[in-house]
């Protein structure tokens, strides 16, 4: 696995440290809405909102919140509307970079990217340019300390995984997106709380960044991240994991 998703695991568990709640609640109600507005109100039948709905409950979103999303995604309640988005570049190093986002207003959101490129060492690319080097994944970390690797192994594979990782504190286990949510009903019935759980995009390539380079590419991800309409940013660098820590300290 890519050091990008360390690295999202990382700031996931620091935002919640530093209580960027509120950002947070925003981009997630926003992607609750778009879910029940493209696929229905109901997660049974609704994939991406059943994983919205998901990633909610980890931030421990109330759940009026939830249900209001989901009211103003089905038209039960008035809300502005919003649409997915997409943008790429490179950032230091030649770090491809892909960026999902859902906004009100494509144009303010692409010039507000687009000057975040070019404030952090990086440039916008068209489209095209680097979505061909991501591939779609579904990602699920769970805690080494929770069950040992033979077993999460076995489980994990049974139900559909394609890879399970043994890293130094946790496992990481890849599947393809439409196994995600089978192998997370297998782990549930186990008794086992996943740290990460979600859909992600997986590099076909990494690029080895330390020292400087590594520390501007991570200040381009998350100034891109902090931006309102952005959802998700994807990366193809690979940073050791004690300088990840390291850099999550500073920024």
């Amino acid at each position: 696995m890519s050091g990008h998703n360390k690295w999202a695991s990382i700031k996931h568990k620091k935002g919640a440290a530093d209580a960027k709640r509120g950002r947070l609640f925003t981009k997630l109600i926003r992607e609750i809405t778009v879910a029940a507005k493209e696929g229905g109100g109901s997660p049974d039948t609704n994939a991406r909102l059943r994983t919205a709905i998901d990633r909610a409950k980890e931030a421990n979103m109330p759940k009026d919140n939830i249900e209001k999303g989901i009211k103003k995604g089905t038209g039960e309640l008035p809300g502005v509307t919003y649409e997915n988005c997409s943008f790429e570049g490179y950032g230091p190093a030649g770090v491809a970079i892909l960026i999902e986002g859902l906004t009100d207003n494509k144009n303010r959101t692409t010039a507000e990217v687009r000057n975040i490129f070019s404030k952090r060492n990086g440039n916008m690319a068209g489209v095209g340019s680097v979505a061909w080097i991501f591939t779609a994944k579904g990602y699920i970390e769970v805690d080494k300390t929770l069950i040992d690797e033979e077993e999460i192994f076995s489980l994990s594979v049974d139900a559909g995984a394609e890879d399970v990782k043994t890293g130094d504190k946790a496992y990481e286990i890849t599947c393809d997106p439409m196994d995600l949510e089978t192998i997370k009903g297998v782990l549930k019935e186990k008794g086992l709380n996943w740290e990460t759980a979600d859909i992600t995009k997986v590099p076909n390539s990494t690029i080895k960044l330390n020292g400087v380079q590594a520390k501007q590419v991570l200040a381009l991800v998350e100034a891109l991240e902090d931006q309102d309409d952005v959802q998700k940013v994807f990366a193809n660098f690979d940073i050791p994991d004690n300088i990840l820590e390291e850099i999550a300290q500073e920024l």
